[in-house]
């Protein structure tokens, strides 16, 4: 059955090269070899082929002299002066063999137009019957043809056949081919390198990383994409400084009325009013605590190399405090370069909401198969629906019935984790659990 022209399209464009590198080099090494390959095929087709076949009209005329010659006059002696006159105008080695006849086999020349061009040119010069070898001897041909008597063998020189610098026009085709591919591999690579510098400066920062190294480099179009990610880099880098200091003022001008508030409570006289004021200031405190994660995030801290296991066994002691059974699975020689205490507050807040509404969880971390690692975190309890899982990492965003997240909280906890995953460049995603609850997964690059 045909394939449509869009099928086609399609399995065309899956074998192209998928990198820059690759797709820059074919533009430029494609044309060149087609070129090439034209004209190394108009070289041969208008050109050596015409000369071979007048080089062989030439050959096969003299031979048919010789053979004529010989058959009006056979003596010994008119045969001695034919061999001199050609040996010395023709270049031709002609010998009489008495009593022998044609070879019957014959080897073909590999390549297939030196045969067929001097067939056609004695098929034309010869009406006795005759037989050729161009393999035998590297620098002769070696032609017989049968005349009364036994054959007459004749030995001409290979360039009397054909062209023989036929090769070397293809060699050097193929060495100005090879050296205008390798020129292009090196200014390529080059004009790339630049841009996977660029690519893996942006990656490292996108990631809270240090660019300190990185500088312009490259074409003047690649030099001004660093120019600009270098100029954004420095404003975001001093957003986030800016940020910082009115954060780190906030959380102060906020925390000592909230002291003043706690001391005064303090020294009251206990009573089921004063008791609720104390839970009231101590959620006030969570919710400010919440707000000031949220909008300071992690991106200052730097990234370490760590055990998972060792990890995930301190964050899921808070869990197991409160009443949860928590079970972890994974290789003690396991490790992933993260933030530590970014990531810790992401697992925190996962294992934390599974506990407050399940019993059972479990936490395992592997080697995913894509590369980088896999945290799973299974909780046994009533889950959250298929149509509200983005809905679960707004911010302030709070689920109603089954899951209503974080009831001290202010619907940051999920939103807090996904943050910290895509500032690694991983993400979180959740489905259902095994358990039968929520099983939320994260996954971070290697």
């Amino acid at each position: 059955m045909a394939r449509s022209p869009r099928v086609i399209g399609r399995w065309i464009k899956r074998q192209m090269p998928k990198t820059l590198f690759g797709r820059s080099l074919l533009i430029i090494v494609l044309p060149v070899a087609i070129m090439q390959i034209a004209v190394t095929w108009v070289f041969f087709d208008a050109h050596w082929q015409t000369v071979t076949s007048r080089l062989s009209e030439g050959l096969a005329g003299d031979i048919a002299w010789a053979v004529e010659s010989y058959q009006e006059d056979p003596s010994p002696a008119a045969f001695a002066k034919l061999s001199k006159r050609a040996e010395d105008s023709m270049g031709l080695s002609v010998a009489l063999q008495p009593g022998r006849k044609l070879p019957v086999g014959r080897r073909y020349a590999l390549f297939a137009p030196i045969d067929v061009s001097l067939q056609h040119a004695l098929n034309e010069r010869l009406d006795a019957p005759f037989w050729f070898d161009t393999t035998r001897y590297p620098a002769f041909v070696d032609v017989r043809v049968a005349v009364p008597g036994g054959v007459l063998r004749v030995l001409a020189p290979r360039e009397r056949a054909f062209a023989t610098q036929g090769h070397i026009f293809v060699l050097w085709m193929t060495v100005a081919t090879v050296l205008l591919t390798a020129i292009a591999i090196l200014f390529i690579r080059n004009q790339v390198r630049a841009i996977e510098r660029l690519a893996n400066a942006a990656e490292a920062f996108g990631r809270g990383g240090e660019v300190a190294q990185f500088k312009p480099h490259g074409a003047k179009e690649v030099r001004r994409a660093a120019a600009a990610f270098l100029d954004m880099r420095s404003r975001i880098q001093r957003h986030i400084d800016q940020r910082t200091t009115l954060l780190a003022s906030v959380s102060h001008d906020l925390r000592t009325p909230l002291t003043r508030l706690k001391l005064a409570l303090a020294l009251n006289e206990p009573s089921k009013r004063n008791d609720a004021m104390k839970r009231d200031l101590a959620e006030m405190e969570h919710m400010i605590d919440e707000y000031l994660a949220f909008a300071r995030g992690e991106g200052g801290e730097a990234v370490e190399t760590v055990a998972l296991r060792e990890l995930i066994e301190q964050v899921s002691e808070g869990a197991r405090r409160a009443g949860a059974k928590v079970s972890v699975t994974a290789d003690p020689g396991l490790t992933a370069s993260v933030r530590p205490n970014a990531l810790k507050r992401a697992l925190s807040n996962l294992i934390m909401n599974a506990a407050a509404h399940g019993e059972r969880i479990e936490v395992a971390a592997s080697v995913r198969h894509q590369g980088g690692v896999e945290i799973v975190v299974d909780d046994d309890g009533p889950g959250i629906p298929e149509a509200q899982y983005e809905e679960a990492f707004k911010a302030f965003g709070r689920l109603d019935e089954a899951r209503n997240q974080n009831e001290k909280g202010v619907g940051l906890g999920l939103a807090i984790a996904r943050d910290v995953a895509r500032g690694h460049g991983g993400d979180i995603t959740l489905s259902r659990s095994p358990l039968g609850g929520l099983r939320a997964v994260v996954r971070l690059p290697g």
